[in-house]
């Protein structure tokens, strides 16, 4: 409750992606704190790159196949959910 009184002493908002604007003499700033989910995504991809890239045959365009096989990854894991449970 403390922390919404000082951001209401500082004129502040809060943004529709939850984050926090901050307006003194006419310039704002806006602090979005998703920096950590950003790098939780990057490991997933740096993770899934290696996966993919290792399963290739080691030729030019199976190491290309392999890194795009991991940006879309997630998709591979819904199908395979959706065939198990018979949807």
């Amino acid at each position: 409750m403390a922390r919404i009184g000082l951001l209401f002493a500082m004129n502040a908002k809060i943004t529709a992606r939850g984050g926090v604007t901050v307006t003194r003499d006419s310039r704002s700033r806006v602090i979005v704190r998703d920096g950590p989910w950003g790098f939780m995504f990057f490991l997933a991809y740096v993770g899934a790159a290696v996966y993919f890239v290792s399963d290739s045959n080691g030729t030019f365009w199976g190491v290309i196949l392999g890194l795009l096989q991991a940006i879309v990854w997630p998709v591979y894991v819904v199908y395979h959910v959706l065939l198990s449970i018979g949807a």
